[in-house]
């Protein structure tokens, strides 16, 4: 069995469960210890049962509830030295498993993959994790696609990416400074619906069967401008067969299976 559920996905929190095996880990813990709690209570585990945490950065809003977390059970986390150095200046103390950015490990019969992302952190990094043959892959928080980026991810059998924001109602936005919005449309900042759109058709082969679309802007997106815009450039790619699933802000989103 191999299934991830998003616990949360957006600028108020990111956390996404995995279970694979006899294995059971969070992909960042954005949300506070009491709400990651309550989700897992939900899903039917607790915190104390992990098998570990992995970090892509140290941004608030993928690490808020990790100093209670640590502090309540003995869970190993996962981190890139530069992350892991950001968040223990915060005063996060944690079992510390440090990994180089392009590594990969085992945890507990999952194998796990990491690679660089280009985002405005110490050392942010995408994941794609393994288990007996298939493989998903965790993209969000980055401005562009690099090559290496999308050769790590070409080939996987499902893939949680970020839609941040729909270019043009971002630019209409009068609650963000030109600052903000200069940062998200960035080359480290964060990929809009038609930039994600085109990682998807390059990544895309016959194994891709599940897409999750992330780290959406309450704002400046909408679940129907994100998916018509991937759905779009699936299909133009001979890709229909893809199932696109939109993560929820909060609450667990349905499970994936791969």
């Amino acid at each position: 069995m191999f299934s991830v559920t998003v616990l949360a996905s957006g600028s108020s929190g990111n956390a996404l469960l995995v279970r694979a095996g006899g294995c059971t880990v969070l992909v960042d813990a954005g949300l506070s210890a009491r709400r990651l709690a309550g989700h897992l209570e939900a899903e039917g585990m607790n915190a104390g049962e992990l098998n570990g945490i992995l970090l892509t950065h140290e941004h608030g809003d993928h690490t808020r509830g990790l100093k209670v977390l640590c502090a309540q059970h003995s869970i190993p986390v996962f981190a890139t030295p530069l992350t892991a150095e950001s968040l223990r200046r915060s005063g996060v103390v944690a079992e510390w498993n440090l990994f180089a950015s392009g590594a990969a490990f085992a945890l507990a019969g999952l194998e796990v993959a990491a690679f660089s992302v280009p985002h405005d952190a110490a050392d942010p990094v995408g994941f794609v994790l393994r288990h007996e043959g298939r493989n998903f892959a965790v993209l969000t928080d980055l401005g562009y696609a690099t090559r290496q980026v999308v050769e790590r991810v070409r080939g996987v059998d499902g893939l949680l990416i970020e839609t941040n924001h729909d270019e043009t109602l971002l630019q209409q936005d009068k609650k963000r400074p030109w600052s903000v919005k200069q940062r998200i449309l960035s080359r480290h900042g964060h990929l809009s619906n038609s930039a994600a759109a085109g990682v998807v058709s390059q990544v895309a082969t016959p194994a891709l069967r599940h897409v999750i679309l992330g780290h959406m802007s309450q704002d400046c997106n909408s679940s129907e401008l994100a998916t018509r815009a991937v759905g779009q450039e699936l299909e133009s790619a001979g890709h229909r067969e893809v199932s696109i699933h939109c993560a929820p802000s909060e609450g667990p989103g349905p499970s994936v299976r791969l």
